[in-house]
């Protein structure tokens, strides 16, 4: 299992919508507001790196409201 951190810009205005829209996907454990360049953090999980980026790119990405995304995948050192 693969864990990453998605960091989210939204469309104006559209930050609650957009976090209420994560919390409904499987695969995203948690969500938060942010202050600064980005609006919201949401923590997901994916078997492996491939399906972490077809659930962003296919299903995070898709969300009506959506600006910007960047995944940061947790690694253990």
């Amino acid at each position: 299992m693969i864990a990453a951190y998605i960091l989210i810009q939204t469309e104006t205005r559209k930050a609650a919508v957009v976090a209420a829209a994560l919390r409904d996907l499987p695969d995203v454990s948690d969500t938060a507001s942010l202050a600064g360049p980005y609006d919201i953090i949401a923590r997901a999980q994916a078997p492996g790196i491939d399906e972490l980026a077809k659930l962003v790119t296919s299903r995070v990405q898709a969300l009506d409201g959506m600006s910007r995304t960047m995944t940061c995948p947790v690694v253990h050192i």
